[in-house]
């Protein structure tokens, strides 16, 4: 699954590569998607390799290759076509697959996730809410250990494929791994849904969209909360 941001820059490299048979600058790309800086396309390029669809040229300038292209080739890139059930986004890596409607699973196939509220992705709103609802999730989808969902608000995990309005499925934990997409309390007071980033001795919370700046912080100001290991969204 692209986003829209990825799929342009997708198609503007295929089509510069047919052309000129030179894959573009990165002063060309950010150009071409009016975007302010180019460590916004450097993140963009790097969704595209993880996602298969780009490989760079190691020891060669400007060397991009195509790997695959979108099966849908038309603007809505995420969700074209009739009769879609709920996607979901796996873990950090993007992988979309579908789920079986609801009514065609058996109740003791299915486990209870409590839905906690809302989390910002994008400037942190309060903590973590009291359980809201419950949404009901084939087990395959979550794996082992404790897991709640938050509902998504804000738009700086957008270059993750993460939307406003999606909800985000998180394991239950107090540790994780450079890279991986974290709920992080901010000072007990703040909860913020960001790529987490270990510099030295410092916590970077990075944002997915180049709109946002990345903030860093001191171990102890940062508790983690739970890591992305699932994403829904309805079309």
């Amino acid at each position: 699954m692209l986003t829209r941001k990825q799929h342009e820059l997708l198609m503007f490299i295929h089509e510069r590569i047919k052309e000129s048979g030179v894959s573009p600058s990165f002063e060309e790309m950010k150009e071409a998607l009016d975007l302010r800086s180019k460590s916004g396309i450097h993140r963009l390029i790097t969704a595209l390799e993880e996602r298969g669809f780009l490989r760079r040229l190691a020891h060669r300038a400007r060397a991009l290759e195509i790997v695959k292209l979108p099966q849908s080739m038309g603007p809505g890139v995420a969700g074209t076509g009739r009769g879609f059930t709920p996607s979901v986004i796996e873990g950090s890596l993007g992988k979309v697959r579908k789920i079986e409607p609801v009514a065609e699973m058996a109740d003791n196939q299915m486990v209870a996730i409590p839905v906690m509220g809302r989390i910002a992705a994008g400037t942190p709103i309060s903590a973590i809410q009291d359980h809201t609802r419950t949404i009901n999730l084939p087990p395959d989808m979550i794996g082992a250990g404790e897991h709640y969902a938050l509902e998504v608000k804000g738009d700086s995990m957008i270059e993750a494929g993460i939307f406003d309005g999606d909800t985000v499925v998180l394991q239950k934990c107090s540790t994780a791994n450079s890279g991986e997409i974290v709920v992080a309390l901010v000072d007990d007071e703040e909860a913020t849904l960001k790529r987490l980033r270990r510099k030295g001795d410092s916590i970077a919370l990075e944002a997915a969209n180049p709109a946002y700046e990345t903030r860093i912080f001191g171990p102890d100001r940062i508790s983690i909360q739970g890591k992305l290991v699932s994403l829904l969204r309805r079309y």
